[in-house]
This record gives C-alpha cells, sequence and structure tokens, in this order.
C-alpha cells in the first residue's frame, strides 16, 4: 500500500492499517472507517476556497493601500490599522473553517 499511497495525489489511509501505510498517507481517517471520507474532502474543499478568498483579500488589500501609502496620501498611523484589520479579517476567514 505505501508506495502506491506516496505515488497517489492524495494518499487515504485508515488508522488501523500498518504504520508505514499511515506514515506514506497525507489523509489517515482515524475513526477507520470509510463513511468519513465525503466529510474530509468537504473540509479540504472548504480549505481551499478560504485559502483562495483569504489571498484574494490580502492582494486586494494590498495592491490598493500600498500606492496610496507609498505616494503619502494615507497617514502611517491609519495605514498600520488597515492593516492589522486586514490580517483580522484573514484569520477571522479561517476560524469560520472550524464551525463549518
Amino acid at each position: 500500500d505505501a508506495p502506491a499511497l506516496a505515488k497517489a495525489h492524495v494518499g487515504i489511509s485508515l488508522s488501523n492499517a500498518t504504520e508505514i501505510a499511515i506514515q506514506s498517507a497525507q489523509i489517515v481517517l482515524l475513526n477507520g472507517h470509510l463513511e468519513r471520507l465525503p466529510q474530509a474532502l468537504g473540509i479540504t474543499r472548504g480549505t481551499v476556497v478560504t485559502i483562495k478568498q483569504n489571498l484574494f483579500w490580502a492582494f486586494f488589500y494590498n495592491s490598493l493601500a500600498i500606492p496610496i501609502a507609498a505616494v503619502g496620501l494615507l497617514n502611517p498611523m491609519i495605514a498600520a490599522l488597515s492593516m492589522a484589520f486586514s490580517d483580522v479579517i484573514v484569520v477571522g476567514n479561517s476560524i469560520r473553517l472550524k464551525y463549518r
């Protein structure tokens, strides 16, 4: 199993498999039941969507705020506060994953 798991795009193993199979897998189903696999795939899809949202927000903020700050139209204190606010948005968006 281990060579196939290592070669696969995403290797999934059960927790009661051999140690080498568990180490070769990217996902280990801890309860040993395959019926949780759709839930695991849903979590990964939600995670990818959240990563893309966070990257979009960071790119949008930086592409807008950095030029404004560079030409001196944005007070440094306000720039720092808005950067902190941007970080809070990204972290808050990521925390939503826990409650899905």
